[in-house]
């Protein structure tokens, strides 16, 4: 079976005070992905354990291929443990060790994703050896890469990450994770200079930066287009991010324009804000005609 995009990372339970949601950007982009009518899998790996089997009933009822999904009988499902510190703020601790640290190289990997639209990854995945082993493998292989960067302290490693956008076509990341791989080189005081910085660095030809309920910016082919997002009611923004990266690739895989990506994809990640949870359910007619409403 050929797919249209291929993600690659860490798939999870985020365990929250009050409750326990399945979560990890690369689930969330695939189910978006899945959602827009878009053939996509996921490479992971999960625990041999009750969690595991949680999750994969979970990515089944999501509609999420498994081809590709591992299972470890050493390593735990991940999970990561999200508490309130001493200010009432959240502290998240992502457990290491655990299944999605040890993916395997599979022997049939390389042909799906070179017969893919795009293969999408991040930077988490890449703290362990073996995970971070068969991705750099696989970003040898030729398609168009997205790199979802999702820095989490206290997993920043700067070496592998320029590695990582040494081998991007495109490049997403938010404000804050501009601010701060800019600064590993120069100060600059405009987006636009720090965008600009990095595509000719590593020769990016896309970069996408999120800015939250200001919107966002793309810069395509030396060309700026620029969007001031949609004005909801927020319930939280799990995952509207992870839509964003969706919508934008889902219209960019039909042709579209960079503008209507851009508006599409900010629609969708307003819409996903205006629910709890990364995954609420919809279709593509749900999220056309609030772009219609909210224009």
């Amino acid at each position: 079976m050929n797919f249209k995009f291929v993600c690659f990372g860490e798939v999870l339970f985020d365990v929250l005070p009050t409750e326990v949601k399945a979560g990890g950007a690369p689930m969330n982009v695939a189910y978006h992905l899945g959602q827009l009518g878009n053939r996509t899998t996921i490479i992971s790996k999960l625990g041999n354990d009750v969690r595991g089997r949680e999750l994969t009933s979970i990515l089944k009822e999501k509609n999420i291929n498994l081809d590709c999904l591992q299972i470890d009988p050493d390593h735990d499902t991940s999970v990561v443990l999200a508490t309130h510190n001493e200010q009432g703020d959240m502290k998240y601790e992502i457990v290491e060790n655990v299944a999605w640290d040890f993916i395997e190289l599979k022997q049939n990997y390389e042909s799906l994703i070179k017969n893919a639209g795009y293969f999408i990854f991040g930077s988490l995945v890449t703290r362990s050896h073996v995970s971070r082993s068969t991705l750099f493998n696989l970003l040898d292989v030729p398609c168009k890469r997205v790199f979802d960067i999702n820095l989490r302290a206290p997993f920043i490693n700067q070496k592998s990450i320029e590695y990582q956008l040494n081998k991007t076509d495109i490049l997403k990341m938010n404000e804050e994770e501009l601010d701060l791989v800019s600064s590993w080189y120069v100060q600059f005081n405009t987006i636009e200079d720090k965008v600009r910085f990095l595509q000719n660095k590593f020769q990016i030809t896309t970069l996408i930066v999120t800015r939250g309920a200001k919107g966002a910016v793309v810069n395509q082919q030396h060309s700026f287009y620029y969007h001031d997002g949609f004005k909801v009611t927020v319930a939280d923004t799990i995952g509207s991010g992870d839509s964003f990266l969706a919508g934008f690739l889902s219209e960019l895989i039909k042709g579209n324009a960079v503008e209507e990506a851009l508006d599409f994809a900010c629609c969708l990640g307003a819409f996903v804000a205006t629910k709890a949870g990364g995954c609420p359910d919809y279709t593509i007619d749900e999220i056309k005609k609030l772009q219609s409403i909210l224009h």
